[in-house]
């Protein structure tokens, strides 16, 4: 299964790059309102983007950025689940989670070669070697660069359990498997309308 011919991950890494530059033209004036948001809502206190580690391909670490949703203190007792309505989420959090545009400064992990644009999400440290003793195949996921959409985030709704990231790692193992420019192109497509049309 983790196995990729040179041509396969060369057209998968040339329509990264192509879709992360078009991705940047497209949205670069909603990520300077995002920030300034972000800045207005906090009154200047704390950071504009959220970085935190994550597993990549063959299990490598990298750091993953993101418009900060949360609160500052929101993570004092250490990892935890995001819940579907939690109430560490700040208003302007809230807003750019359901439209999506905390995702967008991923598209320079996607420039960097961390991440592609389509694959599966990428998951904290502190879950995954949980994870990988306790769901079989798990880490076979990390077989491919994990993406900014994916698969799994169109097919099933949002996780925030264990039950639900056994569920997920289905269609996780179908894409790994399966995946090509036509199927990138369709989930790419799909995450698209999602956004504009929910």
């Amino acid at each position: 299964v983790c196995t990729g011919s040179v041509m396969r991950r060369a057209v998968k890494r040339g329509f990264d790059l192509a879709a992360a530059l078009v991705l940047l033209l497209v949205s670069w004036p909603f990520m300077l309102l995002t920030a300034a948001a972000i800045l207005l809502e906090s009154r200047g206190q704390g950071p504009v983007l959220y970085r935190q580690q994550r597993v990549g391909e063959n299990d490598a670490l990298f750091t993953l950025i993101k418009f900060r949703s949360m609160r500052t203190d929101a993570e004092v007792a250490g990892a935890c689940w995001a819940q579907l309505n939690d109430d560490r989420v700040t208003r302007v959090g809230r807003f750019i989670r359901k439209v999506r545009l905390d995702e967008l400064p991923q598209l320079w992990n996607v420039l960097c070669g961390e991440m592609s644009i389509v694959g599966p999400r990428p998951e904290r440290p502190e879950f995954v070697e949980g994870f990988k003793q306790r769901i079989p195949y798990y880490g076979l996921r990390h077989c491919v660069t994990p993406g900014l959409t994916g698969w799994a985030q169109l097919r099933y709704p949002y996780g925030a359990s264990e039950a639900d990231a056994i569920e997920k790692l289905r269609y996780d193992l179908y894409y790994v498997k399966n995946h090509d420019f036509q199927f990138d192109l369709m989930v790419l497509l799909q995450t698209v309308e999602v956004v504009l049309f929910g």
